[in-house]
């Protein structure tokens, strides 16, 4: 019993000290790292009319087909 014990003790032991090393400080961008300024256009703005309404059109299609194999 005693030495089911100390291999829980040392496996604790090494899971927290596995954890305290992964443990490390995280760090934002500087502000003058290129991102965008205000008052300027969005860089990432995408259009999503096309794609989204392809995409509407395509899942009711496949809902309308199942629904028909089904009957």
């Amino acid at each position: 019993m005693t030495a089911l014990l100390n291999t829980l003790r040392a496996a604790l032991a090494v899971a927290a000290l596995l954890l305290a090393c992964s443990l490390t400080p995280l760090h934002a961008q500087d502000p003058g790292s290129g991102g965008p300024t205000p008052g300027a256009p969005e860089p990432t703005a995408v259009p999503l009319d096309g794609g989204a309404s392809l995409l509407l059109a395509g899942g009711a299609t496949y809902a309308l087909n199942r629904l028909r194999k089904r009957r």
